[in-house]
């Protein structure tokens, strides 16, 4: 098969969500319907061994929550799909930020009972930065929710996208009867812990049909009817184009938890969503066609077989063919190196791939060469951008509780920051290392893995920082001259960059004040 085939022929997407709005239980459910699993796992409980296929780390099986990013590829109806499940936890945002920069488009999960939460504002913000396309999940209609019409108000207000539903329930939670497709004039009906994967829609061009009053009952029937001419008048056909630019969210209804409306999601995903895009290396697009391949890190995970202590770098292929044994040029190391393993996931699980498409996720084993956003190609000089650090919100100091696993500590720390968990600051003066996280949970988890993958055991103990701000200056004398006057409060980042580390926020801006000459950045990229 050719390229152009290949890229036709795959979908790379993310699911994003505000925590139990039911993100991960949809990942089990369309791989489900892929074939790729037989079970799906219980996210929350910890009386059975069969837990979420995506949430795979032992900290997650414990506390119910997806920590880190999981990718897993499957195929439907002839569709290559790669899945990226991303933590819906607002304490681990910073990894759905990077994850968001390797997809083509978006699932964004909605609880009908809450509505839009805080964290899927944050991450809808992210998603229209790169204005990548969204379609939207209204998920636990077998529960009492919110009124469907006010469900679309609530995703236009606080999300500024437009909404244009293709399906649409009828009744919720206890007289929940159903879901009717807008998309293809479809009905099915509801069956409370249903396990029948391929339910038979029931065609129904004309709701005016008087099957529908036999199937539904006039009630029901009619209100459906009404339902549906409003929703016609409101809106009319989906515009793809519109949907292709980020403007507009087609919107589903259904209860991921027994199997309702995730395969009309996923037939109309397939159908509408984008093919691998153009990607930017430098000021240069790269078309997925171009012959030559490029792809970029945007995840580095250690540890994912306890047994060997492994770490793999995840790469999104943007263009031409990976092939397993070819030399390819690190363009930050200004080197080439001979890619012998590469591997194609299922969450945890692995298997050993020769070739792999624009949109691709593979998993490279790394000793230590690769950093997230790094990018490789077959020659071509450049970098993907678009994989800066944020500056974090939380600081706490490393107290090393055994200093005979100092060795320990310091290769954990160093790996776990590769992976992007947090970040590490190093002051410049007095040997202190400070750790920056977006959430109060990102400590518990860096304690868990130092103590299980590298037996290390560390404290953190509070900091009173505001935030950290990477410097620069036009006048390197002028720099070295803040850097003097303000060594106490300078430290080093992960990649050596200089660092100013602010107290408080009113102190920050009298620095900047009586500083002008120096920029101060909150982002690594600058």
């Amino acid at each position: 098969m050719n390229l152009a085939a290949e890229i036709e022929k795959r979908r790379t997407f993310g699911i994003i969500s505000h925590p139990d709005a039911g993100k991960t239980t949809l990942t089990e459910k369309l791989l489900l319907f892929g074939g790729a699993i037989q079970k799906a796992g219980a996210v929350k409980s910890n009386k059975i061994d069969m837990h979420a296929r995506s949430d795979w780390m032992e900290i997650e099986k414990q506390r119910g929550i997806s920590v880190a990013t999981s990718v897993m590829a499957f195929e439907y109806e002839g569709v290559k799909i790669n899945l990226l499940d991303t933590p819906g936890h607002q304490d681990f945002a910073e990894d759905t930020y990077r994850t968001l920069t390797a997809v083509d488009s978006v699932i964004m999960v909605v609880d009908c009972v809450k509505g839009v939460e805080i964290q899927t504002e944050k991450l809808m913000e992210v998603c229209r930065m790169r204005k990548t396309p969204v379609i939207a999940f209204i998920n636990k209609l077998d529960r009492e929710g919110r009124d469907p019409y006010d469900l679309l108000d609530d995703i236009e207000a606080k999300l500024g996208i437009q909404v244009h539903p293709l399906s649409w329930p009828i009744g919720m939670g206890k007289s929940f009867q159903g879901v009717y497709s807008l998309y293809d004039k479809s009905l099915r009906l509801f069956k409370a812990g249903g396990k029948q994967l391929h339910e038979e829609a029931q065609r129904f061009a004309d709701v005016q049909s008087v099957e529908l009053d036999k199937v539904l009952g006039q009630s029901y029937a009619n209100q459906l009817r009404e339902d549906v001419e409003l929703l016609s008048d409101l809106y009319g056909p989906l515009d793809v184009d519109q949907y292709l630019k980020g403007e507009v969210a087609p919107v589903f209804f259904g209860s991921a938890i027994n199997n309702f409306g995730v395969k009309e999601l996923l037939d109309t995903f397939l159908k509408v969503s984008p093919n691998p895009k153009p990607r930017k290396l430098d000021e240069e697009w790269v078309p997925p066609i171009a012959e030559e391949f490029t792809g970029f890190v945007f995840k580095i995970h250690a540890n994912m077989d306890p047994k060997h202590r492994n770490r793999l770098a995840f790469l999104r292929v943007c263009s031409g063919k990976f092939e397993r044994g070819g030399n390819y040029y690190h363009t930050r190391q200004n080197k080439k190196f001979r890619i012998s393993q590469a591997t194609a996931f299922m969450a945890q699980d692995k298997e050993t791939i020769d070739e792999a498409f624009p949109g691709d996720i593979i998993g490279l084993y790394d000793t230590g060469n690769f950093k997230i956003g790094d990018t490789l190609t077959q020659g071509k000089k450049g970098s993907y951008k678009g994989i800066p650090a944020f500056s974090p919100e939380i600081f706490r100091e490393v107290i090393n509780k055994d200093a005979m696993k100092t060795k320990q500590l310091d290769k954990g720390l160093a790996q776990l920051m590769d992976e992007g968990v947090a970040q590490l600051f190093s002051f410049e003066l007095g040997a202190r290392k400070a750790v920056g996280v977006v959430g109060q949970l990102q400590f518990e988890v860096i304690q868990y893995r130092l103590k299980n993958e590298y037996g290390a055991s560390v404290e953190f103990a509070p900091m009173q920082l505001y935030k950290a701000c990477w410097i620069s200056a036009k006048d390197p004398k002028k720099l070295n001259a803040f850097i003097s006057s303000k060594q106490r409060h300078i430290a080093k980042d992960k990649q050596g960059k200089l660092v100013f580390m602010a107290e408080t926020k009113a102190w920050l801006q009298m620095v900047q004040d009586n500083f002008p000459e120096i920029d101060f950045h909150f982002t690594s990229e600058f």
